[in-house]
């Protein structure tokens, strides 16, 4: 699975980065994020509740940055193992100022899923992972608001 998209951010790229770090945001905008806590430089362990059709479960998950390029880029990899399954994902997140007080968020993403989760077929897994990572972007783009206006 792949994809890619992008939005407009209501503060500057400094603000969007700073709130693009905050694990306590990125729990708030995961679907299903549980916890996170930091458990090494740039590495988070993560516990998640999803589910896809009839296959649900909790996944424990580690979250890694790399290839970071502060204020402007950074690679996620993504790493999860639960009773329905596995999952693997890739994203390339990418800041560009459009004036002081926008940024353009654009990103891609490749994905694998393993055991019964990917039985339930690539057609509509592709379905719900757009719909996590609108989800995830919509709340972000909450979050920077929020962050932008107690600046």
């Amino acid at each position: 699975m792949e994809g890619k998209g992008d939005l407009k951010l209501p503060a500057n790229v400094e603000t969007s980065w700073d709130v693009l770090q905050d694990p306590e945001v990125l729990k708030r905008c995961i679907m299903g994020c549980k916890s996170i806590e930091l458990i090494g430089e740039n590495k988070y362990q993560a516990e998640l509740s999803m589910g896809v059709a009839a296959v649900k479960g909790d996944y424990s998950s580690t979250i890694e940055l790399s290839d970071i390029q502060k204020p402007y880029h950074y690679k996620m990899t993504v790493k999860g193992e639960g009773g329905p399954g596995s999952v693997e994902a890739v994203a390339a997140i990418n800041l560009e100022e459009i004036d002081e007080n926008t940024t353009k968020l654009s990103y891609t993403y490749e994905a694998e899923v393993g055991g019964k989760v990917a039985m339930v077929g690539q057609r509509m897994l592709g379905g719900v992972a757009k719909l996590i990572i609108k989800d995830f972007f919509k709340k972000f783009a909450k979050e920077v608001k929020q962050a932008e206006a107690q600046a």
